[in-house]
């Protein structure tokens, strides 16, 4: 297994409350890129807001390959999002992208 720091960028097409982004990052805690060398050395945030709106989300996973790690991370985002009451439609992910690798 590899370790991956893959990217998630999105738009929140509606304000989304503190508490509902607070609710996303408790969701996405255990992926956080953080807790390894890479989020470290980087200085990762799990959850970027810009003010327009747009987000990136950051996930460290475990995976064989990296197309696993992306669709892996981005079935954890959607969770998360979805347990914090926005839907799919109020948040749309845009294109995963693997930004970094620790073998």
């Amino acid at each position: 297994m590899t370790t991956y720091v893959i990217s998630i960028p999105g738009t929140f097409l509606h304000e989304v409350t503190e508490t509902q982004r607070t609710a996303v990052v408790r969701h996405l805690r255990p992926a956080d890129p953080q807790h390894t060398v890479l989020g470290q050395s980087e200085d990762l945030d799990i959850l970027a807001v810009n003010d327009n709106g747009t987000f990136s989300i950051r996930l460290e996973v475990e995976a064989d390959d990296s197309h696993s790690a992306e669709q892996h991370a981005k079935q954890v985002a959607t969770t998360a999002l979805r347990e914090a009451g926005i839907t799919e439609d109020d948040a749309p992910l845009g294109p995963t992208a693997v930004t970094g690798i620790d073998t």
